[in-house]
Formats: C-alpha cells, sequence, structure tokens
C-alpha cells in the first residue's frame, strides 16, 4: 500500500483552509441528502475520501453525476457521463460554489426539481485559503483513512464505510457489532444500534487542534480504566472517549502502527460489552 505518510499540520494556520473545504463539503452533502433515498445512520448523506480529495461518488439522477472537492489542485469537479468541468476553489463562499455546481449541473441536463436547500449555502469567504494547507489536509486525511482501512480488514461483524461528514468535516469508521440496546426501538438505529466510532477530525469546539478519538454508544463499562499508550488520553469535557491529538501522532515513530495497535486495544476491551446481546 502506497502511503501518504501523516504530514505535519499547523494549527495557527489551517483554521481558514479547514473552514473553507467545511463549508464546500456542506454543499456536496446538500446534494447527496437531496437525491439519494435514506440508509440507516445517514451513510446516503456523507463524502468519501478520493485519491485527490473528498467524493460524493456516483449520484444517480436524470444524468447520473459526481461533484468532488480536488484539494491537490484546490477544484471543485463536476463530471458527468464522460465530460469533466472543473472550477477553483481559493476561498470563495460556498453560496459562489453551489451556484456554480447548480448550473452547471443543468447545463449537464440534471433536471431534478430535489435540490440543496438555503442552508447549505453560506455567503462567508474565506481569503486565507491556502492550497498548500489544503494539500497537507489531504495527506492527513489520506494517511488516517489508510490506517482505518487496515483495521477495518480484521474486524469480522459489520463497519460503515470510511467516510467524512459534511455536517462536522470529521473522518469516521464505525464498528456495528449487531447487538441492540435494550429497550430502544429496534427500528430507530440511530439509538438502537450499539457501535464504537472511530474518527479524525481538523479541530471543533471541543478541542481546538487536530486530533483522533474513539467512542462508544452506550459506553462500555470498563473502557476509560483500560491502559492507553503513550500520548493519547481520555478525555470527559464536551465529550467521553479517547483523544490522540494529532501533533502527537506524527511525533511517533511509526503513526500507522500506533494506530491501528490503540484502535485493536480499545475494540478488544469493548468487545465484551458491545457483542453482548443481553
Amino acid at each position: 500500500m502506497s502511503l501518504v505518510g501523516f504530514p505535519t499540520l499547523d494549527n495557527s494556520s489551517i483554521a481558514e483552509t479547514r473552514d473553507a473545504l467545511h463549508s464546500y463539503a456542506r454543499v456536496l452533502g446538500g446534494w447527496l441528502k437531496a437525491l439519494r433515498l435514506p440508509r440507516k445512520h445517514w451513510w446516503h448523506a456523507s463524502l468519501r475520501p478520493s485519491v485527490t480529495g473528498l467524493t460524493t461518488g456516483a449520484v444517480r439522477a436524470s444524468a447520473d453525476f459526481e461533484l468532488e472537492l480536488d484539494l491537490l489542485s484546490s477544484r471543485l469537479v463536476v463530471r458527468c457521463d464522460a465530460t469533466e468541468t472543473s472550477e477553483p476553489l481559493l476561498g470563495r463562499s460556498a453560496a459562489d460554489l453551489a451556484a456554480w455546481i447548480d448550473k452547471v449541473l443543468r447545463d449537464y441536463g440534471v433536471g431534478s426539481t430535489q435540490r440543496p436547500g438555503a442552508e447549505f449555502r453560506s455567503e462567508v469567504e474565506y481569503p486565507g485559503y491556502a492550497k498548500a494547507v489544503a494539500i497537507s489536509m489531504h495527506g492527513a486525511l489520506a494517511s488516517v483513512a489508510a490506517a482505518l482501512e487496515d483495521v477495518r480488514a480484521g474486524i469480522r461483524e459489520e463497519t460503515s464505510p470510511i467516510q467524512v461528514w459534511p455536517h462536522h468535516f470529521d473522518l469516521s469508521m464505525i464498528w456495528l457489532p449487531g447487538p441492540k440496546i435494550p429497550g430502544e426501538d429496534p427500528s430507530n438505529e440511530e439509538y438502537a444500534d450499539k457501535q464504537m466510532n472511530f474518527g479524525f477530525v481538523f479541530g471543533d469546539s471541543s478541542i481546538n487542534e487536530p486530533y483522533l478519538y474513539v467512542t462508544g454508544y452506550p459506553l462500555p463499562a470498563n473502557l476509560p480504566a483500560v491502559e492507553l499508550p503513550p500520548r493519547t488520553f481520555w478525555q470527559t469535557d464536551g465529550f467521553e472517549g479517547a483523544v490522540l491529538h494529532y501533533a502527537d501522532l506524527v511525533s511517533v515513530d511509526d503513526p500507522h502502527g500506533y494506530l491501528l495497535d490503540l484502535w485493536t486495544r480499545l475494540m478488544h476491551a469493548a468487545r465484551p460489552d458491545l457483542c453482548d446481546a443481553k
């Protein structure tokens, strides 16, 4: 496997590029929510890591299309049939790019009356957007996604796609061991499915720097007591889960191996609780 390699992220310089890409991802997610049939846990509305950035994958409409945020060249790409059209990002507002997508798709013959609502069309511009930062962010996403692919390969139960959530702009994979939570409506998977979430985010209201997290629902009783490897700690402020600052991850000799060890250790500890059907 060819890995991009866990690039360094300067927390003091990524904020505006991160916020711009977050707003653009919400535009793409809006199209998925408008046109795709619902899937459990909202998997129909998430983006997927691609070779160059983040993609919707194929969207089925009157003319099938794909939208991609190309982080390596800072372009928004629309593909339809054998045709590709692109537009530079460069800190523009989400509303501007949303209008451009709408025009391109109409020109391609995507005549659906279902289109994203105004909540995905922020007028905020991002003059501090930096191409070099976007490239580093892509490298971080690709490296964490590669580690998630490896740990996912060893899980025998159901897992979610490895996906990026437009609303929070985090990379995530959910492990679904199977049993339901007693007393919850089994048809409401949001509350009924036992699960464990492995994720990476570029900073949010809980922790204002890039970090990786592992959470469980319901939280296995013994998980907070698990002996964590150096640099990983148990977070209780804002949410409860294992947290590893990205800056600490890139300081170890083998970040990929460190993640596999951490995630495997936590899954092993959580398995008795999450896999128990009682």
